[in-house]
C-alpha cells in the first residue's frame, strides 16, 4: 500500500497506476482510493474557496480481465502554475510553526480565475488526447464521468467532446469539490443508476493541484 498524490487528478492517476501493474501480471486485483478531508484545510473567511469544497471518499477495484478495462490513461503536469492553487504551509519547506499558523499557511489557497482558465483548456483536451491514444472515436462516447469542479468546465470539456447533458456525470450540487474524490464518487453512483453497461466507452479526465490533469478511457466490463 501507498499514497500517491496528484491533487483532484490523483484517482485517476491512481487508476493509470494500477492499470499498468496489472497489465504487467504483477497484481490481479488492485484497490483505487480518493479521498480528502478537506475541511480541515479551508479558511472559513475566505468565502469566494470555502464554500467550494467538500469532503469525501471513494474506491474502486480493478481486476485482470479478457476484455475490455482501461484501453489507455494520459498524465501530465504544468508547475508554472503550482502557487495558483496549494497550501503554502505544513511541508517539509515550511514546516509547520507558530509563525505559519499565525499567517494562515495551513490554508488551501487558490486564484479561481487562472485555475478556471487553465481547467476549461485541459480537460477537454486531455479528453480528446486520452481517445486518440487508445482509438475511440468521440462518438462512440457513451459517458463522460469528469472531476465535479464547477459546472461551467464540465460543460466545456462535454461540448469538445460533442456529448449530450445525459451523456455527463454531474453530482457537484450535492457534495462540491471532493477532490481526488470526486470522480469513484460519480463513478460509483453512475453505476448505481445503472448508467454503465457492459461495453460502454467511458471518459474519466479530471484537473487539480501541481497543476496537473489526468484522463483515462475504459469499456466497461462488470466483472460478476
Amino acid at each position: 500500500a501507498f499514497d500517491l498524490e496528484a491533487g483532484c487528478s490523483g484517482f485517476v492517476y491512481g487508476v493509470s497506476v494500477a492499470a499498468n501493474f496489472i497489465e504487467s501480471g504483477m497484481y490481479e486485483h488492485v484497490m483505487v482510493i480518493g479521498t480528502e478531508v478537506l475541511s480541515k484545510i479551508m479558511n472559513w473567511e475566505d468565502r469566494g474557496t470555502c464554500v467550494l469544497f467538500g469532503d469525501g471518499a471513494g474506491a474502486a477495484v480493478l481486476s485482470a480481465a479478457e476484455e475490455g478495462g482501461v484501453l489507455a490513461t494520459d498524465l501530465g503536469s504544468d508547475g508554472s502554475g503550482a502557487d495558483t492553487l496549494y497550501q503554502p504551509a505544513g511541508g517539509s519547506r515550511q514546516p509547520a510553526s507558530h509563525e505559519t499558523i499565525d499567517n494562515a499557511g495551513h490554508f488551501l489557497y487558490m486564484e479561481g480565475t487562472p485555475v478556471f482558465k487553465f481547467a476549461v483548456k485541459t480537460m477537454g483536451k486531455a479528453s480528446l488526447k486520452v481517445l486518440k491514444k487508445a482509438g475511440v472515436k468521440k462518438e462512440d462516447v457513451n459517458l463522460l464521468v469528469p472531476h465535479q469542479a464547477n459546472t461551467r468546465i464540465i460543460g466545456a470539456a462535454a461540448k469538445r467532446l460533442k456529448l449530450t447533458d445525459d451523456q455527463v456525470y454531474v453530482n457537484l450540487p450535492e457534495y462540491g469539490n471532493t477532490s481526488a474524490a470526486s470522480v469513484p464518487i460519480a463513478l460509483a453512483e453512475a453505476k448505481e443508476k445503472g448508467l454503465l453497461n457492459n461495453g460502454d466507452k467511458v471518459v474519466l479526465v479530471a484537473f487539480g493541484a501541481g497543476l496537473t490533469w489526468a484522463s483515462a478511457v475504459l469499456e466497461w466490463n462488470d466483472l460478476k
